[in-house]
């Protein structure tokens, strides 16, 4: 049964699965959920805010575990756990943000509490009268007496997430203002000058006989008395990083991104792969069950397959020199071949945004070419940066396979935007099989490969 606006319902105090839904379709916005940690209403710290970019409190009490598509019904998953919840936390508010849109305009927008153990449902609110806001908390976890109660909320606000994360104390990155500078205010002008002191009246001639006094003696002026210099006020505390809500790292738990969402609509998105050796070892770790190797000549390439819009499919990568063209198709290029990981920008392909409609789908792919036998021990970070809009990145898993080719990331067209989808998947060829063949098989490119050298 769905709790009516305002009222509440004791909940277990453990672990929690909090799951915010909606049904997607045609017009439908996209939305996020969030959390927020409050003292007397307020965060303590920006760190008290979990949402896409910021997955986890520091105390393990509350993580974001990423959303879900079935069947048209999407779910973002909150996990809480309020026996970890600090003592000095007194609430924990469920929000959600909507993104190019309203939430009148998301149906079925509702959020379930299960017991994370049994998944048996504890609690359940269905909001039905949002109309124009673009932020919204649901409900909140709060203490009463040392027991947690759930309240249904519904209340919205109209200034999206950096709206309502400011209204609970939360510092975020502003846009740099890119206007014209503002006008300076002109000097004061100097104070008019003082009039002259008026000249005493002349005084009457004496009468005859009579003795004219002197002037009197001068009299010395006080002595200037310079007041005490205050001490110097303290330096100002160091301000806290605000948070960055521009910036993106995707994960297993929340593995996809929207470039459009994130402004990346336009100009060109750089795709780096950087990577540093995490040990050195000569031959198979046996008792490891794991492949190493030397990684003294280790070079990896960043490779791209590609399919267009109209059906042409290909291949940009070091091997065969087929480094691709950024303003003509495919509208990728590869500009670097990094032989050792150790230049500082690694390797990059560009990808021609105002060209994002001519793709149907990109997959960033590295291979290794030689110097070792397997991922194992590397550390590698992929960064995904358009010109216009957030960053996104994320890390490689630890490679536990014989892997010489690893999937990085799923580039496809929905609609006009790019999705970009975190893969991190370290694939196994089969004797004789290239590594170009064997991402080609598992993804369903279909192209033919013949060898190639560089």
């Amino acid at each position: 049964m769905t709790m009516s606006k305002g009222s509440n319902v004791p909940v277990p105090t453990g672990a929690l699965r909090v799951e915010m839904g909606w049904s997607s379709g045609p017009g439908v916005p996209d939305a996020d959920a969030s959390a927020l940690l409050l003292v007397s209403g307020k965060v303590r710290s920006d760190a008290d805010f979990v949402f896409y970019n910021q997955p986890a409190h520091s105390s393990g009490a509350v993580r974001h575990e990423g959303k879900r598509d079935a069947g048209g019904q999407v779910t973002d998953t909150l996990l809480v756990d309020l026996a970890r919840v600090e003592p000095a936390i007194e609430t924990v508010v469920l929000a959600a943000s909507a993104d190019g849109g309203t939430f009148g305009q998301v149906p079925g927008l509702h959020v379930r509490v299960l017991d994370a153990g049994r998944g048996t449902e504890v609690a359940r609110f269905d909001s039905r009268d949002a109309t124009v806001e673009t932020a919204f908390v649901l409900g909140e976890f709060y203490r009463r007496q040392g027991a947690w109660k759930f309240r249904a909320v519904g209340q919205g606000y109209g200034s999206g997430l950096e709206g309502l994360a400011t209204d609970y104390g939360i510092t975020v990155d502003e846009p740099q203002h890119t206007g014209p500078p503002a006008a300076v205010p002109p000097a004061p002008l100097p104070p008019p000058p003082r009039p002259a002191a008026p000249l005493p009246a002349a005084s009457p001639p004496p009468e005859p006989g009579t003795r004219v006094a002197g002037p009197p003696p001068p009299v010395a002026p006080p002595a200037a008395v310079t007041p005490p210099t205050p001490p110097p006020p303290p330096p100002p505390a160091p301000p806290q990083a605000p948070v960055r809500l521009s910036k993106v790292t995707l994960t297993k738990e929340a593995p996809s991104v929207s470039l459009a969402k994130q402004g990346g609509t336009s100009g060109s998105m750089r795709v780096n792969l950087n990577w540093q050796v995490r040990k050195q070892f000569s031959g198979w770790g046996s008792k490891r069950g794991r492949a190493v190797a030397m990684h003294a000549d280790l070079d990896l390439d960043l490779c791209a397959l590609y399919e267009l819009s109209d059906g042409r499919k290909g291949v940009v990568q070091a091997l065969g020199n087929a480094f691709g063209a950024l303003h003509q198709p495919p509208y990728i290029h590869l500009d670097g071949d990094d032989r050792t990981g150790a230049v500082e920008s690694g390797e990059n392909l560009t990808v021609n945004l105002d060209h994002r409609q001519s793709f149907r789908r990109i997959l960033i792919f590295v291979t290794i070419y030689e110097g070792a036998r397997s991922f194992a021990d590397l550390h590698a970070t992929v960064t995904l940066q358009p010109t216009n809009g957030a960053q996104v990145d994320f890390s490689l898993d630890e490679c536990t396979v014989p892997s010489t080719v690893c999937a990085l990331a799923l580039i496809t067209n929905s609609g006009g935007d790019l999705i970009v989808q975190r893969e991190a998947r370290y694939l196994v060829p089969e004797r004789g099989v290239s590594p170009q063949r064997t991402v080609d098989h598992v993804y369903g490119w279909g192209m033919n490969w013949t060898p190639g050298r560089k």
